[in-house]
């Protein structure tokens, strides 16, 4: 039994994201995604989109926003690079993505990521210009993964 790539709708991404990630909520919109299964059982999903970052948003960034998988060995790892691939063959020049502090970023790694930076916790998301309500918001020092 080996694992083997899946098209998915961003409906039943975002379904088994909600099921399976650990912190974070599905994303609300994404550019591309796919799913890593064994014997026609979904394991994991992987969700790339437009970097959230402005300063990445160049049109030739991609940001994987949710992997979140079932447990089963290797899958994150799998989808990381089935991720970065498909983003090169698409015309992107650019992989990105963030583990938060706590996380050991051996499927990163495992796929040919490597860090690029430390981003500190912000304090939320409200600006002069634009106010929010941050009270929901919690933030963590994260660390800038970039596939190689």
């Amino acid at each position: 039994m080996s694992l083997y790539l899946v098209p998915l709708s961003q409906r039943a991404a975002k379904e088994a994201c909600e099921r399976w990630h650990r912190h974070n909520k599905p994303p609300r919109g994404d550019l591309f995604r796919v799913g890593a299964a064994v014997d026609g059982e979904l394991v994991a999903v992987g969700i790339a989109g437009r970097p959230v970052a402005r300063h990445l948003d160049d049109g030739q960034t991609v940001e994987v926003t949710r992997v979140a998988s079932s447990g089963y060995d290797n899958a994150t790892s799998f989808l990381y690079g089935a991720l970065r691939r498909a983003a090169l063959a698409l015309g992107y020049n650019r992989v990105v993505t963030y583990t938060q502090a706590g996380e050991s970023g051996a499927s990163l790694r495992a796929a040919g990521y490597r860090v690029l930076a430390e981003r500190p916790a912000r304090q939320g998301w409200t600006s002069m210009s634009r106010q929010r309500d941050d009270a929901a918001y919690k933030s963590v020092n994260r660390t800038l993964w970039e596939a190689s």
